[in-house]
Formats: structure tokens, sequence, C-alpha cells
């Protein structure tokens, strides 16, 4: 066994007695060591039950004759994080979190890992490390949260963000805007609908590192905490067979992945992390891939934001497995993956005996017929930008507007609020990337104030940051190279003609030439906003969105 490195002959004495110490008996010592990366903590919804999730786990790798041995990682919460410097800190989280389990993992070599996470950059943070790491490993999540209710409605945090456009618009009263807070989030688990940790909990699933269900059983649900134990009891079987995660997971696995999120319309930001997970697993994934399978994968389920079902209604409906049950009708799936459930993916399919095709549109009858996400490129994104196009409003998807620069999103967020952007308007939000943010913040605030003020039909954002996984509307980000880097969006000017013209793929800034290499001429590189601690070092290393914001080695 791997951990015989620190308990097996007598010179391992003094590690032995420092294992008793803590209380563990000598039996336990001599079976499998199993790590249990834990992100429990107190400040995230989706993460203040994983303790119990913990136990679960545990007690399934008890039963399969396995020793538990749980640690703890960081973890942001996106949603309190978000409009303030916090938020510069997200995605640099996923890299401390991935460095994290791999120190634990090497340090104490266990036989095996059990993942928990829940939320945004827990679960990609998480997964790179099981692939740094090739131990044998698994994913078990926290599951999302149920919707809330406001009389009859559902909602859910995004509800309340929005709402906070819809008061400065004057559609609702402040009571409303209270109701919201205090029903939107009805108790633990990622927020509800198709976001970026539930994107992520989805994919884990169909790239074949986690069980099924795991991206859909709700939180509260019992099937959460039996599927915790199952997870338990599996990874000891994949130590025993010495099942490893680059043994089983290849490039086919990743496009299963990739089509899972464009049926589904996930999240933007998974761009940036199927990418940085595919690095650490050996892989390149270009952009041009995800435009590639969206053009033949159909968006089969209207999740929210987009869309007026939960995670919950897609748990019901069949869940990821009914999913790709729809895309192998076509062969948009590699039924031949390998999975950490031991069988393959075609295999594990045969387990689905009912799709509810209210939720999950049957591939002859999509909401579109191509996937949930664009890449476009042009004079604007030369190595590329990302939009949630089944999030976009029809108006919006081909359209020239009127630059307005902004350089910060705070600064565009007040814009947007006191009403100074008007229909027709294409706010622009740079020096906001992995470098020049540092840390490349998403912009829910803005974007949902402009669905809230009622101009998602009328106003496009455009940023070399990130957007929410709760955004919709003509909400485009990534661009790439970012400004910091000298990239074309830092020549844009106030008044500027951008085109976006999203079923073609494309997105310009309409300005010759000569003007453009005039500026170019001109520009000079901003100061850091940061010059020290984490975000400092963090800037010096993090690569482009295009490649999906690793660090440089």
């Amino acid at each position: 066994m791997r951990s015989d490195l620190m308990k097996k002959g007598p010179e391992k004495a003094p590690h032995r007695s420092l294992f008793k110490a803590m209380g563990y008996t000598r039996e336990e010592i001599d079976r499998p060591l199993i790590g249990i990366a834990n992100s429990f903590n107190e400040i995230i919804p989706g993460h203040i039950h994983l303790d119990k999730i913990s136990q679960a786990v545990k007690a399934g790798v008890r039963m399969a004759g396995g020793t538990p041995i749980e640690f703890s990682t960081i973890g942001v919460c996106d949603g309190i994080a978000m409009n303030h410097d916090g938020m510069r800190y997200s995605l640099a989280s996923r890299e401390l979190i991935a460095d994290s389990v791999e120190v634990m993992a090497m340090a104490h070599p266990f036989d095996g890992l059990v993942l928990i996470p829940n939320c945004d950059k827990i679960i990609p943070g998480m997964i790179m490390a099981a692939f740094r790491l090739n131990i044998p490993s698994l994913v078990v999540s926290g599951g999302p949260m149920l919707a809330g209710r406001v009389g009859r409605r559902p909602v859910d945090l995004i509800s309340v963000f929005e709402g906070v456009g819809a008061l400065k618009a004057g559609t609702i009263a402040e009571q409303d805007l209270d109701e919201l807070e205090d029903s939107a989030c009805p108790g633990c688990g990622s927020c509800a609908g198709m976001f970026t940790a539930n994107s992520m909990n989805c994919l884990s699933e169909a790239l074949g590192l986690a069980l099924p269900g795991n991206g859909t059983i709700p939180a509260v649900s019992a099937a959460r905490y039996r599927l915790a134990k199952m997870a338990g009891m599996r990874i000891v079987d994949l130590v025993r067979n010495n099942m490893k995660p680059r043994d089983l997971i290849t490039l086919t696995s990743f496009e299963n992945a990739i089509a899972v999120d464009m049926a589904l319309g996930c999240s933007t930001n998974t761009v940036l992390h199927v990418p940085a997970i595919a690095h650490e697993a050996g892989f390149k994934l270009d952009l041009d891939l995800f435009n590639t399978i969206s053009a033949k994968t159909p968006h089969l389920c209207s999740l929210r934001p987009g869309g007026p079902y939960f995670l919950e209604d897609l748990n019901a409906a069949g869940g990821v497995l009914g999913v790709m049950k729809e895309l192998a009708k076509i062969g948009a799936i590699h039924l031949e993956a390998q999975t950490v459930t031991g069988c393959t993916v075609g295999k594990n399919l045969e387990s689905v005996t009912r799709v509810d095709h209210d939720v999950i549109r049957p591939v002859d009858n999509p909401y579109h017929a191509q996937g949930g996400i664009a890449i476009l490129y042009g004079n604007l994104a030369p190595q590329g930008a990302v939009v949630k196009q089944s999030a976009v409003a029809p108006e919006m998807l081909q359209r020239t507007g009127r630059a307005r620069v902004f350089e910060s999103e705070q600064d565009a967020a007040n814009a947007i609020l006191s009403g100074a952007i008007q229909p027709g308007d294409v706010v622009v939000i740079r020096y906001e990337g992995p470098k020049g943010g540092p840390g490349m913040q998403e912009m829910l605030t803005p974007t949902a104030a402009i669905i809230g003020m009622n101009l998602g039909k009328d106003v496009a954002l455009i940023t070399d940051g990130r957007f929410s996984g709760g955004t919709q509307g003509a909400a485009i980000g990534h661009v790439s190279p970012e400004a910091a880097a000298g990239g074309p969006i830092a020549l844009v000017e106030e008044g500027d003609r951008i085109a976006i013209d999203i079923p073609g793929k494309k997105l310009e800034l309409l300005v010759d030439e000569a003007t453009l290499e005039s500026r170019r001429a001109a520009w000079r590189p901003k100061p850091p906003r940061v010059g020290h601690g984490y975000l400092a070092r963090y800037a010096q290393m993090v690569t482009s969105g295009a490649t999906g914001a690793v660090l440089s080695q």
C-alpha cells in the first residue's frame, strides 16, 4: 500500500506511535488509509452540512474495511464574496485548494482520497489535485439547495440579486426585497440553479469521477447520505484494484463532460475549470473544442438562471444520467468511457428507466439545436471570449451597440444602478482579468442589475473578467488577451461601436486597424492593484483565461 511509506516496518515505529497518540489501533493502521478532504466550514451554505456528509463517507470506508482520515481545505462563498475585494480571491482560491490537497496527500501518503466539495472553486480545485496526485480518488459533493418560495413562486439567490435592480428600477418595494432575502435560500446546499457549483458537480459525474446522482440529489435528501456511504465503500474498492484517475479518465471522458455541459446549459465558468482540470490530467483542451461539441450537441434543459427549472427538478427527471441517455441516442456520448463505478458509461446508462421530457427535452425537440455555451472570436477577442448563449434573449444574439467603458466592476455597477446605462449600450468592464483584477472577479452585481432593471433585451456586457453561473443575458466574459496583458479590450474607447454575433461566433470592435494601431502604441500597462500577499504572487504566475487561468510552472 502507498501508506506503507509511513506505517510499515520496525523503522516506522515512531510513525505508528503518533497514529496511536490519536487513538488509532494497529488494526486500523494496517488497513488502507483513505484521506477524506472535507471543505466543511461555517461561511458557505453549500458547506455547512459537509461535516455530516463526511461522517457518512467515513462510515462507508469503515464498512468496506478501510480507515478514514479526515482533513480540511479552505473555501470561498462566491455569493458572500461578491461585489467587494473578497471576490478577487475566489478564482485564486482554486489553486490553493489543489495545492493543499496535494500537500496533505504527499506529506501523509494516503492510499486513496474521497473529495468532499460543494461550491464553485472548491470542486475543480479538488479534482485538479486528484489528477495531479493520480492516486485512487472520487468526488462526493454536498448536493444542491432546494428552491425557495415566495408564495407559490420558486426563487433562488439570483432572484435576490435581480431584486436589487428591480428595487432601483422601482418595480418592487423594499418589503418585497426583504421577503426575497428571507425566502430565496431555504437551507443548506449549493445554490439551487445550474450555477457554477452545480455545473461542476454535474460535470464531475459526467466525467466519470463521481457516482451517479452526485450532481443532482438535493443536499437535504437522505439519498445524499446514502450516496456518501456508497462513495466511502467504493473508494476502498478503487484502492484495492489500484484504479487511478489518469487510468480511468481519458480525453473521451472530457468530451462527454463538455457534451453534458452543452446539453445542461452550464455556467461559463466551466470553460475555465474543465481546461484547468484537463491540464492536470495531461491533456490540452483548446477552446475550439467547446464550439465543436456545442455545434453537434442540442441544449436539452432550461434550468435557472435561463429557464424555469431547478436542480431538484433535474434530479427527479432523471439527473445527469438521464441527460446522457438522451445524448447517447445521437452518438454525442462516448459509451465506452470508464467511470469510478467500475463500469463504462454505457453500462451505467442501463440503470436509467425513466426520463421526464418536460425537464429533459428529447434530442429531437431541444430548446436549441446547439449547446448552451459559445466561444466568440474577433479583433476584440483574438484568443476567445465566452457567452452562455442559452441564457441570451433572442433580441441580443446579434447586436451592434455603443461602448460604455469602465475600468472596474464597481464603477460599472454604480452606473447601471444609477440609470446611466441606456438601451443600445454595450457595457465594457476591463482590467478585471486573471492578472488585471487580479483574480478575475465575477460580475453578478452588474449583470443582475441589468436584468432587474429590465434592460436584458437591450444592453450587453463585455469583460475580461468572468460571470457567476447565475448570470443571464448578453454577458460575454473571459475576453482574451485581457486588458492587463495589452489585449484589444484595453484599446476600446467610449462611444466605439461593437458588433456582437453569437450565432456567427464573432465579437468585433468596429474601429479601423490604423486607429487601433495608434491606440496600441500609446497604451501603457496600469500599475498592479495589489502589491503584496497571495494575490500579488497569483497575478505574477496566472495565465490567460483562454487557457483556464492555470498557474505557470
